[in-house]
């Protein structure tokens, strides 16, 4: 008999020695006269649990995690190729497991149960159907569903995407050809969604884009991904040529007549190329520089032509709502958040890993009852939400909904789902500090409040930390944070403030901590 054994292939998995245990494991099983097939699947994102080992059984996957490689003779010991339990890494059937089991997972319903290149387990689980059934339909029929769906930008703006589609679709093309932008260059802190699409079921990106072009009559993609994701790129070229030689893109897709070419192209490494125009510029072989708008990029956009740019996790729901109807995804969320955002859970965490949600929980809620508090143990102080332009959250705004205009009204942001927690040893200080500190690196330098402005921030909050003229200086940085929101071409400078003026806001005794520390030192 032969036991299918299942281990991730993920980044996070791979750093945490996935490659190594499922090597091992097939040692040890030809040393025990054991017939296994190892298979490498996605992870389910649940990290702490790294390397979680699954196992199939009758009555579904029993999992074993974290496994490191000291404890692959001890599991052979307990016979757990064949489900049994009596092994102190055992966590029972993972489908049942509380973190899993009490997420709505439609974007990520095939997180960790398929292997993330074969098409057929794909397709087994439900894969283009969406671009089966958006074939059938004129692209008006399919702007139309993602309208109806309420599915809005995951990249921060939060931006309706059947509008931005709505605009390429309805514009003239000078040149008859118009583009799909997948922004994959994830570099906000503390996220890893847009990773998990491209490693664990890239085919779901491919069918989005795909569908994306059918609506609003472009031809050509490009998956704009971050270098530091060389999994992804790999994962992403070999499931792009699965899909080209099955005829699933191509001059005649599903013997449609219709055609859709893709290509991934690789990041240039800077965290401003997230930011669409950037981005664009960057595709066209130019500096990563922010373009002024209007125009545009659903008008004018890539190498001039009308340009839809979508964030990978708003592509990556389009199957889903092709398949199983705009309905189906709008029936879940609150108010104008609709279906679900994959909130990633990092920083000082006890349970971080990826928690996909439909709109309306609250952050504590998510924080706590997945989370499960700080890995320290210690209280939880300070959250910051929506990458390192997002504000920080203090403990009276905690039980905000998780939805973009609930958010709003508390000056943060969603983003993209990011969640990074801190406990009570942060000094909100520095945290102010770093943040005007990432824009000074980070900033493109086109506009004068983003590039300058950012210098002059990191050096009013280090006089304010060192004493020096503190009601004076901590007016002067409002004033700043001001200039830079108001004035900056894009949003790198624009939101710069936010964690900024937060942490002032929320947090004010760590500035008056170190200011008097600092005066102190100064007396001694």
């Amino acid at each position: 008999m032969t036991f299918r054994i299942h281990v991730p292939s993920d980044t996070t998995a791979k750093a945490r020695g996935a490659d190594r245990i499922a090597r091992l494991i097939e040692i040890v099983a030809e040393e025990h006269k054991v017939d296994v097939e190892v298979r490498r699947n996605g992870t389910r994102g649940l990290y702490w649990l790294e390397t979680l080992v699954e196992v199939d059984t009758d009555a579904g996957r029993y999992g074993f995690g974290p496994v490191k490689e000291g404890d692959i003779e001890s599991l052979f010991a307990a016979e757990f190729y064949k489900g049994n339990v009596d092994h102190p890494l055992a966590v029972g059937l993972v489908e049942e497991i509380p973190y899993l089991k009490r997420q709505e997972r439609f974007t990520f319903s095939r997180l960790g149960i398929t292997d993330p290149l074969s098409l057929e387990d794909y397709q087994a689980k439900d894969g283009f159907k969406g671009l089966e059934n958006a074939i059938k339909l004129s692209s008006q029929e399919i702007v139309d569903a993602v309208k109806e769906s309420g599915l809005r930008g995951r990249g921060g703006a939060a931006f309706p995407t059947g509008i931005k589609w709505q605009t390429v679709l309805d514009v003239e093309s000078p040149k008859n050809q118009k583009y799909i932008v997948c922004n994959a260059d994830e570099g906000d802190s503390g996220t890893f969604a847009d990773r998990l699409v491209m490693e664990c079921d890239p085919f779901m990106l491919i069918e989005g884009m795909t569908i994306a072009g059918l609506a609003v009559g472009a031809t050509q993609g490009y998956i704009y991904c971050r270098s530091e994701y060389p999994l992804s790129i790999e994962n992403l070229n070999s499931a792009i040529q699965t899909a080209y030689d099955n005829n699933l893109l191509g001059a005649d897709i599903l013997g449609s007549g219709k055609h859709f070419d893709l290509e991934v192209r690789m990041g240039a490494g800077a965290y401003i190329c997230g930011e669409e125009t950037s981005l664009l510029e960057s595709l066209e072989g130019k500096r990563g520089l922010v373009r002024a708008k209007p125009p545009l990029p659903a008008i004018v956009g890539l190498f001039g032509q009308p340009t839809v740019v979508n964030n990978v996790l708003s592509l990556a729901a389009v199957p889903f709502i092709l398949d199983k109807g705009a309905k189906a995804y709008a029936d879940v969320g609150i108010g104008r958040s609709r279906g679900t955002l994959p909130f990633q859970v990092a920083g000082n965490v006890k349970f971080g890993g990826l928690v996909e949600l439909a709109f309306g929980p609250t952050l504590k809620e998510l924080m706590f009852e997945f989370g499960g508090g700080t890995r320290s143990g210690r209280p939880l102080r300070a959250v910051q939400v929506g990458g390192p332009l997002g504000a920080y959250l203090h403990e009276s705004q905690w039980d905000t909904p998780l939805g973009y205009e609930e958010f709003s009204q508390k000056e943060a942001v969603l983003g993209h789902g990011g969640v990074v927690m801190f406990d009570d040893t942060v000094d909100m200080s520095e945290q102010a500090r770093f943040s005007m500190e990432f824009c000074v690196a980070e900033s493109c330098g086109k506009c004068t409040p983003c590039r300058i402005g950012s210098t002059r921030g990191v050096e009013v909050i280090d006089r304010i930390r060192a004493g020096q003229n503190v009601d004076a200086n901590l007016e002067l940085l409002s004033d700043l944070c001001e200039t830079m929101l108001d004035g900056s071409l894009c949003a790198m400078g624009g939101m710069t403030p936010f964690p900024v003026q937060s942490a002032v806001k929320h947090f004010p005794e760590d500035f008056v901590k170190n200011a008097a520390s600092a005066t102190q030192a100064k007396e001694v």
